[in-house]
Parts: C-alpha cells; sequence; structure tokens
C-alpha cells in the first residue's frame, strides 16, 4: 500500500485476515479485476472454497485507525465481487 497511488485499486477477501492485491490503474478492465481478485482469493483462506467474496476499492478510501494492528484497515465505497479461486489460473497469470 505504500507505494500505491490513490487512484490506484486495492483488492482483498472480505472478513478475513489475508493478502491483498494492488491493480496499478485508475481505470482497470474487468479481465483485469477478476484476475486480481481470483489472486486475492487464491492467497486467502478461500483457497478451496468457491464463490469467494473480494471487496474492490480504490486506494483513496482505505484508512489505517490510529493504534490498529498491522494490516488492519477500514474502507469504503467498495464493490464486492464473487470468485472462484484455481490453482490453475494462478499459475497461469505467474507465469504471465
Amino acid at each position: 500500500m505504500k507505494t500505491a497511488k490513490k487512484t490506484d485499486y486495492w483488492l482483498h477477501v472480505q472478513n478475513i485476515p489475508g493478502s491483498h492485491v494492488i491493480v496499478q490503474s485508475s481505470e482497470p478492465t474487468e479481465e483485469t479485476i477478476e484476475e486480481a481478485a481470483k489472486l486475492a482469493a487464491y492467497f486467502s483462506k478461500y483457497r478451496f472454497s468457491s464463490s469467494v467474496p473480494v471487496d474492490l476499492v480504490q486506494v483513496k478510501h482505505i484508512r489505517k485507525p490510529n493504534g490498529a494492528k498491522p494490516g488492519f484497515v477500514i474502507y469504503e465505497n467498495q464493490t464486492t465481487y464473487f470468485v472462484t479461486p484455481s490453482k490453475q489460473d494462478t499459475e497461469q497469470l505467474q507465469k504471465t
């Protein structure tokens, strides 16, 4: 998050600890959003689940509360995508 611009997009699986994904674009394509959401879902505890809720929010709508634990943030104005992560998709994305 420290290198993300306020116009970039941040994705994270809803309501559980896990990795976040930054899309460095102010206007990402739907394909890019879906791929990023699948990555966020795959690198979470929901790796083997289907229809995983992943929130997408522009970085400017994220804040860290004073005194919060490392990694804890609050965000608003999100859009939720439901994706099914797969090892095959993740491996393919890592090759590109």
